[in-house]
């Protein structure tokens, strides 16, 4: 039987050769002899289960699991990133960071991107199968996306998540999946998505291994859970993550109502589940969950739950476990039959692909780099513009100041590839002013909070290092060379975002001839993100403690203000900052997240007004951290747009235009609600209709949640239709009596309009 198999798995690959489609379109005899051997695959499942030690299995359910030569079965590494390009390996496309693609409220160009990502995945992993060494980073499963709600703007890893709305960050990691995974007809799978950390996962950091997140009922169901099941259900999900955290007690990855009942159970999930990396081990490390008393019976009881793969190597312990008597073999064969199978699935069994006809030099090429060029215009979010000094004309006399302005690394975000080509803001704006003046003026931080070396750094010897030096090392203790390069230029730019206290006085004599300094600030990925060795001033273990503009930053925009000069603040960061001060020393401030390889060329063309910018913000920006709850506090009361009760800064869903919009008064029908916006200003530009709902008679529910949106591009003096749908799920509402969220019957209020404050919606009553 398996010489037959083997057979025809060559057979195949001769026959789709030159396939270009992912529908196995090549030839009818193709797809005969596919859906031949897709037939077989639960029957292989089960021959090579009947075949493998005890041994073999726990290898098997690890991340890296090893190649067993005997029965045929290759190595694999689990473990990819994709969080917006292929990462971790080398070059590829760095798209905008995801905070950003949210910012974009574009779904349809988010599943182009991942479509894109997909693709590079392919022939990077086909490059990598003919190597015959296939390492971490170069499989075909990819854990992202990120789809946590950004509850709180002071937790680092925020920057990776699409937001902080249940709806919108469900639609659009459905487009993420639908990306990644390709057409859900096709028989061999193009590459599995990750809806991840499930659940109740939003920081602190610093507390993630031991944290116990408790939450109401209500707050599980109406925030913390939609947008997994979105994915499991209508994005068709291929993995779930676990978080690290436990969930009212148990840890999520030993939760039984979490994965059977809820997961498994209420929505039908089939699919494979993973732990985030050596998070079983926090179950019976001392200081952590105290859940499980040693490893064995912590593999044991993570695989009885539900587990299937472990990112880590406890489920080395999974055959003492056996011997104990703490699990049996069969319901280990439960959790690795899901495996095995999808390993088919995938075509990596037999090195089927039917993406063999993608050229390598898609990757990162002039398409995908023009779709990230694309997406970064429409990240940026234009929170203001005073007196209209936007856009830019080429005849003023510009400066470009601020330690993000040349940065490449700042721009690709984390979880992120290494380009070939970046283009920073200050090159951009070379490029149309070629004799710009630029001044970096400060740090990110004053020097006064830089780090003292530390000599027994693991990356201390390496940074008088050059690149051919560090790629030797690596090379003698079998290291990845881009791995290794990626960690020594982090600490390198890491130590250059300290600089040395404020010269104000030179600044400003440097600039004794300029009217208009585009000031690029903002934080880093140095400082945000996950659970990183970072305790400065404002920042700590990956998190911030303050949302302000760094004080050393803040210092020199108000010295150009008071000078005279118009500053127009471009912002960094993968979070929500404080921007009090600025709103009055600045005229006008653009977000522009961590933006990608082409995000300088994309913030200077709204700059100039090549592009309108037409990005809203996916979360609130507070004024301060005095209108935020306790970070550790999960309870929604007083988070996000959704129950915050006070005034903010800019709120969910706010951005401006080059243009501006009237709304006229909508006609509801039965199954949609139509809005005409008419463009009233004297340039094209696209405007983000948004849907909100509200129930007034709650009074312990959300103020007001999205329901739907559209973008729509309108001509100046036009007014174009917009129709958004309405069905059971934009009625979906917390009930009392079932302990759920369903479509629930009652008295409701639609509000649309152009963000989310109540002066910007018109309201309309609605009977459901």
């Amino acid at each position: 039987m398996r010489k037959t198999l083997i057979l025809l798995s060559l057979s195949l690959l001769a026959a789709c050769k030159g396939a270009d489609s992912t529908d196995c379109a090549c030839s009818s005899a193709c797809k005969e002899k596919l859906d031949s051997l897709t037939s077989t695959f639960e029957q292989r499942t089960e021959e090579l289960l009947s075949q493998l030690t005890i041994e073999e299995k726990a290898s098997l359910m690890m991340n890296s699991s090893p190649a067993i030569p005997r029965l045929g079965i290759r190595q694999y590494d689990w473990w990819n990133e994709a969080l917006h390009g292929v990462a971790r390996n080398g070059s590829a496309t760095v798209f905008p960071q995801a905070i950003g693609m949210a910012a974009a409220f574009d779904d349809e160009l988010l599943l182009e991107v991942f479509t894109a990502v997909s693709d590079e995945a392919r022939v990077k992993n086909r490059l990598a199968v003919q190597s015959g060494d296939i390492r971490r980073y170069q499989g075909l499963t990819f854990w992202t996306p990120n789809i946590n709600i950004f509850r709180d703007p002071r937790w680092g890893r925020g920057m990776e998540t699409y937001g902080e709305d249940p709806y919108l960050t469900g639609v659009l990691g459905t487009a993420v999946v639908k990306g990644l995974q390709g057409d859900d007809a096709s028989p061999i799978r193009k590459a599995h998505a990750c809806a991840k950390h499930y659940a109740v996962h939003s920081g602190p950091e610093s507390t993630r291994h031991s944290y116990d997140a408790r939450v109401s009922e209500r707050d599980l169901r109406e925030t913390y859970l939609p947008a997994f099941k979105d994915l499991v259900i209508k994005g068709g999900v291929e993995e779930v993550m676990t978080a690290y955290n436990r969930v009212d007690g148990v840890p999520a990855g030993a939760n039984d109502r979490l994965i059977n009942e809820i997961l498994r159970g209420e929505w039908g999930y089939q699919g494979i589940i993973t732990s985030d990396c050596w998070a079983v081990p926090d179950f019976y490390v001392p200081g952590r969950h105290g859940y499980s008393p040693d490893a064995a019976t912590a593999a044991a009881t993570a695989v009885k739950v539900g587990m299937d793969t472990e990112c880590g190597e406890s489920f080395a312990y999974l055959p003492e476990a056996v011997e104990r008597g703490l699990i049996t073999e069969e319901e280990i064969d439960v959790n690795l039959r899901r495996l095995l199978l999808e390993r088919f699935r995938l075509g990596e069994m037999d090195g089927i692909s039917l993406w063999d006809h993608l050229s390598d030099d898609i990757v990162e090429g002039d398409e995908h780099k023009s779709l990230a060029l694309k997406m970064a215009h429409e990240t940026i979010v234009l929170l203001q513009n005073n007196d209209g000094i936007l856009p830019l004309n080429t005849d003023s006399r510009i400066a470009v100041v601020g330690p993000n302005a040349d940065d490449e690394a700042m721009m690709w975000g984390n979880y992120n590839p290494i380009p070939k080509e970046t283009v920073t803001l200050l090159e951009a704006l070379r490029e149309r002013i070629p004799d710009v003046k630029y001044v970096r003026g400060c740090g990110i931080l004053g020097n006064e909070y830089a780090p003292k070396p530390d000599p027994k750094s693991p990356f201390a010897r390496f940074l008088d290092m050059n690149m051919e030096e560090i790629d030797a090392l690596a090379a003698r203790y079998a290291i990845d060379k881009n791995t290794l390069r990626q960690y020594v230029e982090r600490e390198k730019r890491l130590r250059r975002n300290f600089e040395p206290a404020l010269d104000v006085a030179d600044i400003l004599y440097q600039l004794k001839d300029v009217d208009i300094v585009v000031f690029a600030g903002g934080i880093s990925p140095e400082f945000e993100g996950e659970e990183m060795p970072v305790n400065v001033p404002g920042f700590s273990g990956g998190d911030r403690t303050d949302i302000q503009l760094p004080q050393v930053q803040r210092d020199l925009i108000e010295a150009l203000h008071d000078d005279g000069k118009k500053v127009i603040l471009v912002n960094f960061s993968g979070s929500a900052v404080g921007l009090v001060p600025e709103t009055g020393n600045c005229e006008a401030i653009l977000q522009a997240w961590y933006p990608g390889q082409m995000g300088g060329t994309a913030i200077a063309d709204v700059l100039f007004g090549d592009v309108n910018p037409s990005g809203k913000l996916p979360l609130t920006f507070y004024r301060s951290v005095d209108q935020l709850p306790d970070f550790e506090n999960y309870d929604m009361a007083g988070h996000t747009y959704r129950y915050f009760t006070g005034d903010p800064l800019y709120e969910f869903g706010y951005g401006l235009s080059y243009t501006t919009f009237e709304y006229g008064r909508a006609k509801i029908r039965k199954d949609r609600i139509i809005i005409p916006v008419k463009n009233t200003g004297t340039v094209e530009g696209t405007e983000v209709v948004q849907l909100y709902l509200r129930k007034p008679d709650d009074a312990q529910g959300p103020l007001k949640t999205l329901r739907g949106f559209q973008r729509v591009t309108v001509a100046p003096g036009k007014t174009v239709k917009v129709e958004i749908p309405l069905n059971e799920e934009t009625f979906n509402w917390w009930d009392e009596t079932t302990q759920n969220v369903h479509p629930l019957h009652g008295s409701y209020e639609l509000l649309y309009g152009g963000s989310s404050a109540d002066e910007a919606l018109t309201a309309v009553p609605y009977m459901y």
